[in-house]
């Protein structure tokens, strides 16, 4: 009993179940496309059994008692406790899309999705990290739209 509580039990769970997560998903999506072979729901799907896989893996590790311990060129204190200031400001940059992709467009939520990942990592610069998410999402956006995707409005809240 003593294993069980030892290792990182939740860790394992949790990568299987995002890619229970991603694999359910990839029900709604088509799996091929008319004009390729393979459509979105097919990565999806492989991205959804590629994590159930790894989960699996990370589980097996986990009870034959491997240690995680950070390697040396991962700069990392073993002894220090997480960052969770920076965990959570991570996470709300992953979350950010899912609630203002149709409202602000591409750009704008890049823009703010990449300050905050930019935070995260410990950057100061607030004006210079906007500014590079917003160009990088504004290529995105017209090179997917030069690709034939559309992505809706550059900036749907001023009708653009």
């Amino acid at each position: 009993m003593t294993l069980l509580r030892k290792g990182p039990w939740w860790l394992g769970l949790a990568v299987i179940f995002m890619g229970a997560v991603c694999f359910y998903a990839s029900t709604e999506l088509a799996a091929t496309a008319q004009y390729a072979a393979i459509g979105p729901g097919l990565f999806v799907a492989a991205i959804g059994l590629g994590l159930m896989g790894l989960g699996v893996l990370l589980l097996i590790q986990i009870a034959r008692g491997e240690v995680f311990e950070p390697d040396e060129a991962e700069n990392a204190a073993p002894g220090q406790p997480m960052d969770k200031r920076a965990f959570f400001t991570a996470l709300l940059a992953a979350i950010v899309p899912a609630l203002t992709i149709e409202t602000l467009g591409l750009p704008a939520t890049a823009m703010l999705s990449f300050m905050l990942v930019a935070r995260a990592f410990g950057s100061k610069r607030l004006v210079a990290d906007l500014i590079a998410g917003l160009v990088l999402g504004g290529i995105s956006w017209f090179v997917f739209g030069w690709l034939g995707l559309q992505l809706g409005g550059f900036f749907p809240l001023a009708g653009v």
